[in-house]
């Protein structure tokens, strides 16, 4: 299993590598006021991907710390009981014998 993981991600890599080679060609962003900005495509999204991902991740930050605030504010459960030395011994359960699942 653990080499057909390493067989996928090996895949993936030369797949993307094959992408970037093949869109190594200049492209143009063109900003506002006629700025432009000239770099390989594979660059181009690379970059692009990469601000959407840290933009996500940030956006995702307050929600992180409000849950965690909440979590630190919860009380732990409290413990069960532990069983008396003189008390019987637990039933199996009611079903236990049907292992086949009829």
């Amino acid at each position: 299993m653990r080499t057909l993981v390493w067989l996928l991600r090996a895949l993936l890599f030369f797949t993307l590598f094959a992408f970037a080679l093949n869109n190594s060609h200049d492209a143009v962003v063109r900003w506002f006021f006629g700025h432009e900005w000239r770099a390989p495509q594979v660059i181009i999204v690379l970059l692009a991907f990469g601000l959407g991902a840290a933009f996500g991740v940030l956006a995702m930050v307050p929600a992180w710390w409000r849950h965690r605030r909440a979590a630190q504010r919860i009380e732990p459960l409290p413990t069960a009981p532990t069983p008396a030395a003189d008390a019987p011994p637990p039933l199996s359960a009611p079903f236990a014998a049907h292992q086949d699942g009829v």
